[in-house]
């Protein structure tokens, strides 16, 4: 129990609850399983106060061999085993700098704030993948604490484990935490060009260069040179990892 405590701040510690925060959360557990059912990507429901997982949905990418209620019944032990060790510690840093975060901007503002982050997880066969891990409360306390927050794993377009940054709902700016320096970084969110969009969009629906040449009445060269453009403006490698971050940045 005193490992799985790191996950929890005092700062955000949740001890009693009013009769209206209570009220809250009348029956909003059947809106989440309607989305569930229609993602491929694992969603989670944390409880600060009763320090659980009070839903898991069945998607397999997070469930590391486990069933739904499995997990559940694991709450922060199945991080301890199924996250690498440094990978470990890595949360429980995004943990502490999170609620710090958090706790410095206006309570009316902290649902539409949403933090996100990779990490390993290792399956049972003891192969790992590279999750990105998104965040976002769901309901708070009257004095602001997060008391619910509803979790979204998809697969990550990165690399390697990090890659810490938050956002807020209808705003261009992004904090990213540079862990060498200890800092949040202010940076501007990227936009795409009508162009990169249409392409990207015309690719995801499985067309290839010359159909989409043919499509927007440009040359195959033309759009060899927007796909360029596209992916040092983003620092992908492939049209693949273009689409990945592309939908999980909300850019299209």
């Amino acid at each position: 129990m005193e490992e799985i405590n790191k996950f929890f701040s005092e700062k955000n510690t949740v001890h009693n609850l009013s009769q209206n925060e209570l009220m809250q959360t009348f029956n909003y557990l059947e809106p989440i399983k309607a989305f569930a059912r229609i993602t491929y990507k694992s969603i989670y429901v944390i409880d600060y106060q009763k320090k659980t997982f009070e839903y898991v949905s069945d998607n397999p990418l997070f469930l590391c061999g486990h069933s739904p209620d499995e997990v559940k019944e694991l709450g922060y032990a199945f991080y301890f085993k199924h996250v690498k060790e440094e990978d470990l510690e890595l949360l429980i840093t995004i943990n502490e700098i999170g609620f710090n975060f958090y706790e410095s901007i206006p309570i009316e503002e902290r649902k539409q704030h949403t933090i996100s982050y990779d990490f390993h997880l290792v399956k049972k066969n003891k192969k790992s993948i590279l999750v990105n891990h998104k965040l976002t409360p769901l309901f708070l306390t009257e004095d602001g604490k997060i008391w619910k927050a509803i979790c979204i794993v998809s697969l990550s377009q990165n690399n390697s484990s990090g890659n810490i940054q938050i956002f807020k709902d209808g705003s261009d700016t992004i904090w990213k935490f540079n862990l060498s320096e200890n800092e949040w970084i202010k940076k501007t969110k990227i936009k795409l060009t009508d162009r990169e969009i249409e392409i990207l969009l015309l690719y995801a629906q499985g067309l290839t260069i010359n159909d989409i040449a043919e499509k927007i009445y440009l040359t195959a060269d033309t759009i060899k040179f927007h796909r360029r453009k596209l992916f040092d403006k983003i620092g992908v490698q492939n049209i693949t990892e273009a689409l990945s971050y592309a939908t999980n940045n909300k850019l299209i």
